[in-house]
């Protein structure tokens, strides 16, 4: 199936706030969908990422629905980026709003970083959400009780050299959870320069692409 993405444009709302996104259609109507947030703004984080790209591809590969996005401040995205807990949930909750509309099937929180941990607090406001996929989510930013009781299924991955996200702190933060798979990726640190391929591999498997 040909790939198309098509611009698309989301209000936030109760705010004089547009966010520029980037929409790819599911595989059918009944398609599940997909919401990819991007890095800290405030650190050059973008849905050009090419960690975000790998996740758009591997969710498009098992029939979702995508819906990747620009931060406030980032981008074609009006506002001023500023990183803040209560703006990157606000985006992230119209990002969902946005596709939720678009598609009929359950929904999947995706993201990267920083934007890893807006999905496990967005995923917890919206019970539509039923997958999430944290790339190199920092411990420190985590939500751990919200994703403890995130009644889904997650899927965590992280570099063998991560000093962000250190597989051993987020093994230890999944001890014992349910229906939780933590991926290390060989020689990979935050930035991904190396493993990149394996992000979209790995992921793509677990949903069952």
């Amino acid at each position: 199936m040909k790939i198309e993405e098509r611009a698309t444009v989301i209000a936030v709302p109760g705010e004089e706030v547009v966010l520029e996104g980037l929409y790819i259609r599911g595989a059918d109507a009944d398609a599940p969908g997909a919401v990819i947030a991007a890095p800290h703004p405030l650190y050059g984080g973008s849905m050009t990422s090419p960690v975000v790209g790998e996740l758009a591809w591997a969710c498009q590969r098992a029939g979702f629905a995508t819906l990747r996005f620009e931060w406030r401040g980032v981008g074609a995205s009006s506002g001023i980026a500023s990183g803040e807990e209560a703006d990157a949930d606000a985006d992230y909750a119209a990002a969902l709003e946005h596709l939720a509309e678009t598609v009929s099937g359950p929904l999947l929180a995706a993201g990267y970083s920083f934007g890893a941990a807006a999905a496990v607090r967005a995923a917890a406001r919206e019970p539509r959400v039923r997958r999430l996929v944290l790339v190199s989510p920092p411990p420190a930013l985590l939500d751990a009780k919200r994703l403890a009781d995130f009644p889904g299924s997650a899927l965590l991955l992280t570099g063998e050299n991560d000093t962000f996200a250190p597989p051993g702190a987020l093994r230890s933060l999944l001890a014992g959870a349910p229906r939780r798979a933590l991926e290390v990726i060989p020689d990979a640190d935050h930035f991904f320069l190396d493993g990149l391929a394996s992000i979209s591999r790995r992921v793509a498997d677990w949903l069952g692409a």
